[in-house]
């Protein structure tokens, strides 16, 4: 079984900032895709941000520019930096970790853009 821990959602104004972290333990041996979903309210989970094992990264077209996904391969973690946060960021964070044909998702967790 693979665990993952996410931190780093709270409230925030707009234009601020935030990171999230996921932290992957229990039995990997070689992880692939990393990545985070959203679930605004009333709205269906989409994909934010993802980073596979050779780099490469993907964005959701409403979060390029703004938003950064990065990982630690040492420290099987994923990051997303998030910039220029705005009301409709608001949400529950989901990370996933691809650990050979299965995927597991974190509790998820909330961010709310609000003045």
């Amino acid at each position: 079984q693979v665990q993952l821990v996410e931190s780093g959602g709270g409230l925030v104004q707009p234009g601020g900032s935030l990171r999230l972290s996921c932290a992957a333990s229990g039995r990997i041996f070689s992880i692939g895709a990393m990545g985070w979903h959203r679930q605004a309210p009333g709205k269906q989970r989409e994909l934010v941000a993802r980073i596979f094992s050779g780099g490469t990264i993907s964005y959701a077209d409403y979060v390029k520019g703004r938003f950064t996904i990065s990982r630690d391969n040492a420290l099987n973690t994923v990051y997303l930096q998030m910039n220029s946060l705005n009301p409709e960021d608001t949400g529950v964070y989901y990370c996933y970790v691809n650990v050979a044909t299965t995927t597991y998702w974190g509790q998820g967790t909330q961010v709310i853009v609000s003045s």
